[in-house]
């Protein structure tokens, strides 16, 4: 039997747009659809084969305030007091901020999708992590145990501290990918929830990502400190996670 549900609400739930009460129809839906079920691996198959097609290279925080500049300059150019009968010579300026907007208006949109996918990705991670046995490769409270576990195995050495005293214990670690590479995955406990925190370097400026956010039950909260990325996701509330990176990073 056909499924009655339309694709607009498959993807909505996919992409993470449908509100609470509509996911959780969905999920209820999903539990005994196989159709509904084979197009959201078909939808997970086609976003991997693109996240390992490296179809662009993301464009670095000194190119976006490199054209908001160059932006405010025709601007103030246009705006200034040469009008007047020569005002036909400030056409082609006119012509080249159209086009800077437009420039504009895409690379915003790319960093919009690049930052929905990474999130999405990140998400998959942490609920994948919560199966049986995928949620430490290295299952330790002592930090000087997990720190030294990935020595080797990344070319990057991640901050491994236990918050026990604050209420936050460390519970282990593990390697996960992100967009083709490696990355440190911490996993703290609050209150007997699981907290994942993702570290990685930033290359090539970093990933544009929200700084925190809510979807499909979860929230999560992202930052930069120095060279290297740090993003947190778990059920516990964003109160939380504020606390945790406050010890993180004070």
């Amino acid at each position: 039997m056909n499924c009655e549900l339309s694709h607009s609400t498959i993807h909505g739930y996919f992409d993470g747009e449908l509100d609470a009460v509509r996911a959780l129809e969905f999920e209820r839906h999903l539990e005994g659809c196989t159709e509904c079920q084979s197009a959201l691996e078909n939808l997970e198959t086609l976003r991997a084969r693109l996240q390992q097609g490296n179809l662009f290279e993301p464009a670095s925080p000194q190119l976006r305030e490199r054209i908001r500049k160059q932006l405010l300059g025709a601007a103030k150019t246009a705006s200034g007091p040469r009008l007047g009968w020569q005002r036909w010579f400030l056409l082609p300026s006119f012509a080249a901020l159209t086009v800077a907007l437009l420039m504009l208006a895409m690379f915003l949109t790319q960093s919009h999708r690049q930052e929905e996918r990474v999130t999405a990705e990140l998400i998959d991670a942490h609920v994948r992590s919560l199966q049986p046995g995928h949620l430490t490769d290295v299952q330790s409270t002592d930090q000087h145990t997990v720190k030294p576990w990935f020595d080797g195995k990344l070319d990057f050495v991640p901050p491994v501290v236990d918050y026990s005293d604050r209420g936050f214990p460390l519970l282990g670690g593990r390697l996960d990918v992100l967009e083709g590479h490696d990355v440190a995955a911490l996993v703290y406990s609050r209150r007997k929830h699981l907290i994942n925190l993702f570290v990685w370097p930033s290359r090539g400026g970093g990933l544009n990502l929200a700084s925190s956010g809510s979807r499909q039950g979860y929230n999560w909260m992202a930052w930069q400190s120095g060279d290297m990325s740090f993003y947190m996701i778990s059920d516990v509330s964003s109160a939380d996670l504020r606390e945790l990176r406050s010890l993180i990073h004070p």
